[in-house]
This record gives structure tokens, sequence and C-alpha cells, in this order.
């Protein structure tokens, strides 16, 4: 039966958003109620004690569909024969620290994992980098992995998706189930861009359901922009639910495919796409998944508004490519 269990790693298992993810594998919600799971958590020493509680209460929900639990500090038996990474854990922004500290410190820790994919996991593995800055880690885990395929690298954009899906439903008064195609381009960070130019409600288009350009070109985009730090500022904590099922959604739809009438946002490989998205970046696009694929749904109008916003994250995504590349001396 472990046999033909689908090995999920989960780094940072012992943190919150680790703490929320885990039982939601372990339930079937990402690869279904017949799908056996097992789950690799990894942390760093100093949470082994906390691991092992959360060891303790996954196996007293007693999931059927939980074939197996590999706890562990050691990277080598973490990433050992995997089918996903979940690259959640990374060293936050400390008080006083500067963008180019946190991505050098985080590089040294994404090219340790990149290497231990290369060297572990199965081939067939398929990554998803959580934690930020999310784009450019989940380039250096790849540029670490090159036996790897690039397009098997992906960087979590799907909470700021549902970010501006939730949004758009809540100014229109209708289920966010009624909001279809709204797009994130580029970075998860603040220079993100939600695009609603194509989506739809209920069908309608989203200008005119929404009727007021000027909170869609304004208050919408920084709302979804400035989410997280609004959440921490109310919390004192970062996002931890809304980040373990925008996780759940993306690998979902990636290992089970995408709905055929509607896209989903997932930074990725950015080779192969029509709208002049330097190549070697993973960049958030629209994608359609199908057959444990993705595709960039390419040929999408694009107006100037657009075009400025869409190239200011490209850049910024270029910047941190460069800095992450000096601090790893390639």
């Amino acid at each position: 039966m472990a046999d033909s269990a689908i090995r999920v790693l989960i780094t940072g298992a012992a943190g919150q958003i680790g703490y929320a993810l885990c039982p939601k594998i372990a339930n079937g919600e990402v690869f279904g109620k017949d799908q056996k799971v097992i789950l690799h958590l990894l942390d760093i020493p100093v949470a082994e004690a906390s691991l092992n509680g959360v060891v303790m209460e996954l196996q007293d929900c007693a999931f059927p569909c939980l074939a197996g639990i590999v706890a562990t500090t050691d990277v080598e038996t973490a990433f050992k024969d995997i089918d996903y990474a979940l690259l959640v854990g990374a060293m936050p922004r400390r008080q006083g620290m500067l963008r180019k500290d946190l991505l050098a410190a985080n590089a040294g820790i994404f090219k340790v994992q990149g290497a231990a994919l290369d060297k572990f996991a199965k081939k067939s593995v398929k990554t998803l980098v959580v934690g930020n800055p999310a784009n450019t880690n989940a380039l250096i885990a790849a540029q670490c992995a090159p036996s790897i395929p690039k397009e098997q690298f992906s960087a979590l954009t799907r909470l700021d998706h549902n970010r501006a899906a939730a949004q758009v439903a809540l100014k229109c008064g209708v289920s966010v189930d009624c909001v279809k195609n709204v797009t994130i381009w580029g970075n998860h960070s603040g220079t993100q861009y939600p695009d609603v130019c194509h989506a739809n409600v209920n069908g309608n288009p989203a200008g005119e359901a929404v009727a007021d350009e000027a909170w869609l070109k304004g208050g919408f985009i920084s709302t979804v922009q400035q989410r997280g730090k609004a959440i921490i500022d109310a919390r004192k904590m970062s996002s931890a639910m809304s980040a373990a099922k925008a996780i759940c959604d993306h690998v979902r739809n990636w290992h089970c495919g995408s709905d055929a009438d509607s896209w989903v946002s997932m930074g990725v490989w950015s080779s192969g796409n029509s709208y002049g998205i330097p190549e070697g970046l993973i960049y958030s696009f629209p994608v359609k998944c199908e057959g444990g694929k993705w595709e960039i749904v390419n040929g999408l109008k694009i107006d100037d508004f657009s075009r400025e916003k869409m190239m200011l994250t490209a850049a910024e995504l270029g910047e941190e490519k460069s800095e992450a590349w000096a601090a790893l001396g390639l």
C-alpha cells in the first residue's frame, strides 16, 4: 500500500503554515480521498520537540489517507524519494534587515534544498516554494537541481489569486465561485499585479460587474498587494490558514488539473511566454493545468496600464535574481 502512496515533503512543518497544511493533505483534500499519502516533515533541530507534537496530533486524527509519517531534522531523510516538495520553511525578514540580506540568507537555504532535490528526490518530483521571497527562492532551487526540469518548480501566487477573487466577490456582493479568471502577474511581493481585465463575474466582464474603474486601478490592487501586511498588523502573525488553503489549491490543480473554463495563477518558468517577460525568471502567469503539467495561457490582450505593471514586477524579479546569484557566486 505504501508503494502506491504519494510522498509529500513539507519543510518548516512545525511552523504555523505547516501545522495548518498537514491535516489538509492527510485528509485527502489535495490528492483525493482514495489516494494514500506519506508525509515527510522536516524542520530545524530547535523545532524538533514541536515537530514531534505535530506527529502525535496527526496520529490522533486517524486520517484514513495517511499511510505514514517521516518526521526528521535530516535533509537526506526528508528528501528521499519524494513526489512533491512543499518548501514552506525560510528565514523570515527581521526588523532592520534589508531585502538583500534576506535574499542572501535564503539563497543559502534554497541552494541546499535544491541540491537535496537533485540528489535524493525522484526525478519526477514537483516543487512548490512558499518561503519568501518565493519566486527567487524557487529559481535558486531549480538552478541547484540541474537534473530536474525547471518546469517542475513553481512559486506560490495562488494566495494572491484567491485574495484578488475574494475582493472582487466582496465588491460585487457574490460568492467567490462566481468570479473566474483573475490573474496575478509577476512577483509575490508588493510589485505583483492583480489583473481583472480578462476576469468575469457570473459570466459578465468583471469591469462591468464592479462598475468602479478607479477602485480596480487603485484600491483593489493595493489591497491585494498589501493583504499579507494587513493580516500581520491585525493578528500579529503572518497568514497561515489562507496560505495553507492556497498551497492545497495550487498542488491539487497541478496534480488533478484545473477547471476547463478558467485559469489559475502560478509562479512558473518564464520560457515560452508571449508577453515579453524575460526568460530565466519564475514569474506568475495565468496557467491551465492538465495531466500533471501546467501551460501558460498565452495571447491575452494587454493594455498599456497592465503592460507597465507587468514589466515593473519583472524588473524587480531580475534585480532579485542578480542579488541572489551574487550571494551564491553564480
